[in-house]
């Protein structure tokens, strides 16, 4: 029973922002896991096909560049993805950006950038495929959509990146009114909200050795996150083993919500 509980065997799996980070964790984990295969997209076409070539000694990888933070190229990785399949079971939504700025100096470019690929891009994205999502879920195997919010989501500081924390706040909420719109059609949805983890994104900070054994100190288990802590929680909610969980903000961050 536990070899069944965590595998994916013959899944079609997609993961957006699936050429690094987080994105690059959890599609090695689908495929160990047994995915049939698992296609990623990212804005750069030139990494993505690179990723897609190196994740494939896991398994199946086929990478679909797209800027899925603008209606054409979203409308170009779903009308791609149905090309190739007609059903898909695991959707996660992980492509997303940052715009740091102190208060009064956030631009509205920076402000629209960041809200529309963190919490326009995923409701979109959700409807356009939920014909294939919904073509194969039953009680008994479910289909799946991972959203990625973040604990700057939760939390009352922004750090400067204030259309980032209300943007992941904004994943938060739909993942919950998703979450009771989708189920009628055995789609379970759920998010993700990651604490800090090694990525472009927190380059910045772990590359600065002050900076960073600083804040660690801060966070109850006082490390970052590795692969395996994001690829561990993913791969549950995608299983059977997340079968009974829906609608659920799931913290991964070290404990550091729990002092914030």
């Amino acid at each position: 029973m536990i070899d069944k509980l965590f595998s994916l065997e013959g899944k079609i799996c997609l993961v957006t922002g699936g050429s690094r980070g987080l994105g690059s964790f959890m599609a090695q984990a689908f495929l160990e896991a047994g995915a049939a295969k698992v296609y990623i997209t990212a804005r750069k076409a030139d990494a993505c096909m690179v990723a897609a070539k190196e994740l494939s000694q896991y398994g199946e990888c086929i990478a679909i560049p797209a800027d899925v933070s603008t209606t054409q190229g979203l409308s170009h990785l779903v009308s791609n993805l149905q090309a190739r399949e007609e059903h898909l079971d695991v959707l996660v939504n992980n492509a997303g950006a940052g715009w740091g700025a102190p208060f009064g100096q956030v631009p509205e470019k920076g402000w629209d950038k960041v809200m529309d690929i963190n919490a326009k891009t995923p409701f979109f994205l959700i409807q356009a495929l939920a014909p294939m999502l919904k073509k194969k879920a039953s009680a008994e195997s479910t289909s799946v959509v991972i959203n990625i919010g973040s604990i700057a989501g939760m939390v009352g500081s922004a750090l400067d990146n204030f259309s980032y924390a209300a943007s992941k706040s904004a994943v938060h909420q739909l993942t919950r009114v998703m979450a009771t719109e989708l189920a009628e059609d055995h789609i379970r949805v759920n998010a993700i909200a990651p604490g800090r983890f090694y990525s472009k994104m927190t380059e910045f900070l772990s590359q600065d050795k002050a900076a960073f054994e600083e804040e660690c100190k801060g966070i109850p288990m006082h490390r970052w996150g590795e692969p395996e802590d994001i690829a561990g929680v993913a791969l549950m909610l995608a299983s059977r083993a997340g079968g009974f969980i829906t609608g659920q903000i799931i913290a991964v961050d070290g404990g550091t919500t729990l002092i914030n």
